[in-house]
């Protein structure tokens, strides 16, 4: 059985489709899977002795029919997105059987949900969500406690809360563990502003890796944390596969749809205001107090939940 799998572009999409992937690897015996996907996402399969190939679909690439033929002939073609350019692969695909995820078909569910309703649909299944698999390069531990901050998203910035607020929660829990910033090249700015500020206040237990970690790092450095403070974030869904105590500040986005899965350790730190859940990469009403609001003392509070 050959299956070719394009997977989530974004890298915490791309975590919330590995129980509905995990389902499709189980209905099948030793199938032959190609991945295909962005670079980012890609890499969170590259440990997975599951997979047979990895290949990585890049945004420039416009040449879709020659990239299509390219793949080879597949059983099985199922793709976890919806975009037009992904319809063209569809298309142009050598495969007896092909399906693409529509998330209009899917409403009020968690992002987990979706995914595996739509393999569950696809492949006549009746499989529950399981837990979110990744897998890390090596097994480790660091030498005393330590705390992931995640200040960054991809997604736009009205889902980053305040580097200075940031940057006081680390500075009160830098007594109690080692710090480590985390983030991806574009959040280079907002990490070097919490860095400044730690400096300022005297704390000099910390790591700033933004922008020098491979997805693969960043997996096996989040699997070994003690505590977890990020935005709704892809690193967020990394720290639920290993059951990470975290606290997840939301904003703009809807939690019920994209919070942490399966996480036992889990708090949300939210508003709920009128104008919540608005989906926009900026503040349409441009006072953003989905995190203005959002106070020091709130996520402390979070941490101090969890003992």
């Amino acid at each position: 059985m050959k299956l070719l799998i394009e997977i989530p572009t974004w890298v915490g999409d791309a975590v919330m489709s590995t129980p509905a992937i995990q389902n499709v690897l189980t209905k099948f015996n030793n199938p032959e899977v190609t991945i295909i996907g962005s670079p980012s996402s890609i890499e969170l399969f590259e440990n997975n002795n599951q997979i047979t190939k990895i290949i990585v679909l890049e945004k420039n690439n416009l040449y879709i029919n020659s990239f299509a033929k390219s793949l080879g002939k597949f059983d099985l073609f199922l793709s976890f997105r919806g975009s037009f350019r992904s319809k063209l692969l569809r298309f142009f695909v050598v495969s007896k059987k092909k399906y693409q995820f529509n998330k209009n078909s899917y409403k009020n569910l968690h992002q987990v949900e979706k995914y595996n309703n739509f393999v569950n649909e696809c492949l006549n299944l009746k499989l529950p969500a399981g837990k979110l698999k990744l897998y890390p390069s090596y097994s480790s531990n660091y030498s005393k406690l330590t705390l992931g901050i995640n200040p960054g998203a991809s997604y736009g910035t009205a889902k980053q809360w305040h580097p200075e607020r940031f940057a006081e929660v680390a500075s009160v829990l830098s007594s109690s563990y080692e710090i480590i910033i985390f983030g991806g090249p574009s959040e280079k700015k907002i990490s070097k502003d919490i860095e400044k500020l730690l400096v300022k206040k005297g704390v000099t237990n910390f790591k700033n890796l933004t922008g020098v970690t491979s997805v693969q790092d960043l997996i096996d450095r989040i699997s070994c944390l003690d505590l977890f403070i990020t935005g709704d974030s892809g690193p967020m869904h990394i720290a639920a596969s290993f059951q990470i105590p975290t606290v997840a500040i939301f904003g703009p986005t809807d939690d019920n749809e994209t919070s942490q899965w399966g996480l036992e350790k889990s708090i949300i730190v939210k508003k709920n205001l009128d104008c919540q859940p608005c989906m926009k990469r900026t503040c349409p009403l441009k006072h953003h107090n989905c995190m203005n609001l959002i106070k020091v003392d709130d996520v402390l509070r979070a941490v101090e939940s969890f003992y």
